[in-house]
């Protein structure tokens, strides 16, 4: 249901220029880098103009109209309600609910898509989509509280004052009231506030379907973050960030006051369904209620403003409140499959299949030109293509939306993409999806020797292996190494071989080892007790491969006899003959 513009003007609110000023000053001072005593750098409200030529032109993106000043909630406590001598009253004190936070679901997602384009075509912007939600919050109010379709178009249109140099600068007709609905003078137009001058050359075709709409909150998104993203402007730096903002509307009030609303929305955020978004009432040229985004913009709008678009409602008799024609998005009853097959991915790589739902009435007919969500949830740091957690899809004229593909992060097991309608709660689809680990069906050993040592020493080598799958290198895959105390036997053996742990303590199983990229898996430092004999090392990976490797423990082979001296080699000296004293009786002697 569209929001009723006008449905949080605030009683006894500022209506004056004065109150707009004093509104405006609070905002320049909650703003980051604020100094006091600054006048501002607004073009004066009064003074003719000629037409913008482009970037660069002192009218901005939006022609200097008028924008809301309605402030962010404040991060100390809620003030107090009387005025006091150092803070007069300026009117009734602007919303400090968490309502604030929310922003329209289609809103927000042309936002976060703007982003993720600019990050490809224009990197070295660093657009954040929070910028545009600040722009966003200060033009239009997120598109008057998310009165738009799904497919992103303003139900209604948002338009600003006539730049007739009544109050304004003067821009005559440059789109022959394609846009605006004016022939004599351009207003700026859509949620972005572009005046058709300058959409002429920074349009874009945001969400695809050839056309560039300033009145289409994709278009627009996408037109702001490229013209936020000209002259070389890096956003992630401050200075360049100011620079770009006051491209878009010359004034230092309005620089503090979009300030303001980034921090607060990169401070957290939240999606709300399309038309309950909180719409601003203060505005900058001091009126309250209407303006920009009312259609009038406060002005007396030319006969040609009030015919109504094709797609809107005659207006009704005067006090009644027109009931907008039903969208596709309202005839949707329920989301169902539309022939999904399993959803599963080894770790690391792309899901082979996408997921396709198709939209339905209540009777079962397709639904077309629906924006369907798909979103992942569950402790997963998978994603779909782009490294985006959820996605936005139109369905074709079968009804049916086909989810960027699916990339599996590291973690392993299972997790949910959960569907939805933008804009609408129906009954949806969920798809469980599955990564399961890397694995490896092949081990072989890459030491060329076998392993050995002595007893009470530590081996020469460590064990090295190489694991594939299907012929291919199996990299990060899982491990685990046991000394097993034979081949029939696999329990961990209680000798021989051993790991050492962090603290030197002898260890026989390692468990979350892993190969590396080029799937080679290095085994720590390997040592022996005293038991000497052949054991063995076995080694399994996710997967199913297994690998034995012999390790032997031995004695070192003794050291060989030095060469006998030449006397210990001959043999014993027969004993001097005795003496012929000495001889027996009978010797020769006799």
């Amino acid at each position: 249901m569209a929001a009723q513009f006008g449905r949080r003007l605030r009683k006894g609110a500022a209506t004056t220029a004065a109150a707009a000023l004093a509104v405006a000053a609070l905002s320049a001072s909650q703003a980051p880098g604020a100094t006091s005593g600054d006048t501002g750098r607004r073009a004066n409200a009064g003074a003719s103009s000629s037409v913008p030529n482009g970037a660069g032109s002192a009218d901005g993106a939006t022609g200097n109209s008028p924008y809301y000043t309605d402030l962010p909630p404040l991060n100390s406590p809620n003030p107090s309600a009387s005025p006091t001598a150092s803070s007069p009253s300026i009117g009734t004190a602007v919303s400090r609910g968490a309502a604030e936070a929310g922003i329209p679901a289609t809103v927000l997602d042309a936002y976060k898509k703007a982003e993720a384009e600019l990050r490809g075509s224009k990197p070295g912007c660093n657009l954040p989509w929070q910028l545009l939600a600040a722009i966003g919050k200060v033009e239009s109010g997120q598109a008057r509280g998310g009165d738009v379709d799904a497919e992103g178009n303003t139900l209604h249109r948002i338009l600003g004052p006539q730049l007739d140099g009544n109050g304004f600068a003067l821009i005559p007709d440059t789109d022959g009231g394609k846009y605006d609905g004016n022939s004599q003078y351009d207003q700026a137009v859509g949620p972005m506030q572009f005046i058709p001058s300058t959409w002429a050359w920074a349009g874009r075709d945001g969400n695809g379907d050839g056309v560039k709409d300033p009145n289409n909150v994709y278009d627009a998104a996408l037109a702001a973050g490229h013209y936020l993203c000209r002259n070389g402007w890096d956003l992630s730096v401050q200075a360049d960030m100011n620079s770009a903002i006051l491209s878009y509307n010359n004034s230092q009030d309005y620089l503090n006051l979009v300030l303001s609303w980034y921090e607060f929305y990169r401070k957290g955020t939240h999606s709300v369904p399309d038309g309950t978004g909180t719409v601003p009432s203060h505005r900058s040229d001091g009126s309250t209620g209407s303006g920009s985004g009312s259609g009038s913009g406060g002005s007396t709008p030319k006969p040609a403003q009030n015919t109504p678009k094709p797609t809107e409602p005659t207006p009704s008799a005067p006090g009644t409140t027109p009931t907008p024609p039903p969208t596709a998005t309202d005839t949707v009853d329920h989301l169902e499959d539309a022939g999904t097959a399993t959803l599963t991915a080894t770790a690391g790589d792309a899901f082979g299949k996408q997921i396709s739902t198709r939209a339905e009435t209540k009777t079962g007919r397709a639904v077309a030109k629906v924006r369907v969500r798909f979103t992942i949830v569950g402790d997963t740091d998978a994603t779909f293509s782009g490294g985006e957690k959820t996605a936005a899809v139109v369905t074709d004229s079968k009804g049916v939306a086909v989810a960027p593909a699916l990339q599996a992060g590291e973690k392993t097991g299972d997790f949910t993409v959960r569907t939805g309608v933008v804009g609408r709660t129906v009954k949806g689809v969920d798809y469980t999806a599955t990564v399961t680990a890397r694995a490896a069906d092949t081990l072989a050993l890459v030491n060329t020797t076998a392993p050995t040592c002595t007893p009470g020493g530590e081996f020469a080598d460590q064990v090295q292996a190489k694991a594939t799958y299907q012929g291919a290198v199996a990299g990060k895959v899982a491990a685990t190494a046991t000394l097993i105390k034979s081949a029939d036997d696999t329990s961990e053996n209680d000798k021989g071989p051993y790991f050492k742990d962090a603290d030197g303590n002898a260890v026989r199983t390692l468990t979350d080892l892993q190969t590396d990229a080029d799937g080679l898996l290095t085994l720590p430092q390997l040592y022996a007790d005293d038991t000497t004999g052949t054991f063995l090392l076995r080694i399994t990976t996710t997967g199913g491969a297994t690998l034995t490797v012999e390790l032997t423990v031995a004695a070192a082979d003794p050291s060989p006899s030095p060469s006998p001296s030449a006397s210990a080699s001959a043999p014993a000296s027969a004993p001097a003959s005795p003496s012929a004293s000495a001889s027996p009786s009978g010797s020769a002697s006799s």
